[in-house]
């Protein structure tokens, strides 16, 4: 079959990949458009009869119940694509994506603290997975296509192209990136947020309306403040982690989001917490304009946490949005920065912690804030990512020692052994 490849016309293999770009690009753009849509109606809904948030229990074992009898195969989500990429086994079922898709739309309907980037990313690599046998795919073009999938996923759903292209390829820790996936990455991340936009969906707008001029003394606070990003990225992925293994002490596995639903209804019952449900956009904008409670970054940790420990279904990144923004707002109370700025820089220093990306990090934050940010944003982002040690969101085995292309593999790990 390799050899089959190789001996292909170049005109007819340029053809192929034409067409394999634009299925998968086009295919990514509108799950996601479908996505957003469904998730927008949810939240508004939600907002509106707040008192849905005592049934997230019921939902949970919905979500459970759901999984267990229909979707054994597909509950790994994010690591069975990153698994795939890899090392190719059997085709992802197409499963994944309704699955994924409901069990999301489900846990945000309900309050639950989770994002949306874990769906976008499990649609697409589906999709693109699917691919493979029609089009006789080899092992390294059936992983490239995967890589396109993740790239055009990421950028459909955020509307970062850039930081799409660079985290599909950035957060598999491969030890050599094919040409040829760049290129693909680039066409389906391109591609994909083109059509999200073409189905009429937009994107949430952020704004740092004040940058400081460059200084010594503000470099160093940025080191600072990425300290503390870094800090909270490990919290974050390590109390997830935690509550995960704990979860799974419960053998029938429908009854931990149900249990982790009741857990977060009890948390609901503190005064002034239903900002934590959901993705809590109107708190994350907040930030940038106004200093966030010093409490606001520790309980979304913990809303996730819980959250996603249990088994709801959504993804890390727009909480760690939250937690990151929530955090670097806080900061400008003690550390001369802009309280925008500090925002900014932690909106996604945080997540280039937790899930070792801090390159695509950095060119999300100068898409979504513009250049002039780009110093303090990668201070932030560098120092957030080796401060948070080797242990990601992403727990696929290959990313246990992450070995970026950039910076190398990273051996030590905070608050384990292992």
């Amino acid at each position: 079959m390799v050899q089959q490849e190789d001996q292909a016309p170049p005109f007819r293999n340029l053809l192929k990949w034409i067409v394999l770009v634009l299925i998968v690009g086009i295919a990514a753009g509108t799950l996601s458009a479908v996505f957003l849509t469904a998730l927008n109606m949810a939240t508004a809904f939600r907002d509106q009869h707040t008192w849905m948030l005592y049934l997230l229990p019921v939902a949970g074992l919905i979500i459970g119940l759901l999984y267990h009898h229909k979707g054994r195969e597909v509950e790994r989500g994010n690591n069975l694509v990153f698994d795939t990429v890899h090392n190719p086994k059997d085709i992802i079922p197409f499963k994944m994506v309704p699955l994924v898709l409901i069990g999301t739309i489900v846990t945000h309907l309900f309050g639950g603290s989770a994002g949306r980037e874990g769906t976008a990313l499990q649609m697409a690599g589906a999709t693109a997975d699917q691919l493979h046998k029609p089009f006789n795919l080899n092992r390294e073009d059936r992983g490239i296509l995967l890589i396109a999938g993740l790239s055009a996923g990421f950028a459909s759903v955020f509307g970062t192209p850039w930081a799409g292209i660079v985290f599909g390829l950035e957060v598999l820790m491969l030890a050599r990136i094919p040409v040829k996936a760049v290129f693909a990455a680039a066409a389906t991340a391109f591609i994909g947020a083109y059509v999200t936009e073409l189905w009429g969906v937009g994107h949430t707008h952020y704004q740092i309306s004040y940058i400081q001029p460059l200084s010594f003394r503000a470099v160093m606070y940025s080191v600072m403040a990425g300290v503390a990003f870094g800090v909270a990225a490990i919290f974050f992925v390590r109390l997830t982690d935690a509550l995960s293994h704990l979860f799974k002490k419960i053998t029938y596995a429908p009854l931990r989001p149900f249990i982790g639903g009741i857990i977060v209804v009890l948390l609901f019952l503190l005064p002034g917490t239903y900002k934590y449900a959901g993705l809590g956009i109107p708190t994350i904008l907040e930030a940038f304009n106004t200093a966030a409670q010093s409490q606001d970054f520790a309980l979304k940790i913990i809303f996730t946490a819980v959250t996603l420990g249990a088994g709801f279904k959504g993804g890390e990144v727009t909480p760690l949005f939250f937690i990151g923004a929530t955090l670097g707002s806080a900061l400008s109370l003690f550390l001369p920065l802009p309280v925008g700025l500090l925002a900014g820089m932690g909106f996604v220093a945080v997540f280039a912690g937790a899930a070792k990306t801090p390159l695509a990090c950095c060119i999300m934050a100068l898409e979504l804030f513009g250049i002039s940010c780009g110093i303090y944003v990668g201070i932030a982002c560098i120092v957030s990512y080796f401060i948070s040690g080797r242990h990601s969101i992403y727990n696929a085995p290959e990313n246990k020692m992450p070995r970026h292309f950039l910076f190398g593999k990273i051996k030590y790990s905070f608050f384990s052994k292992a």
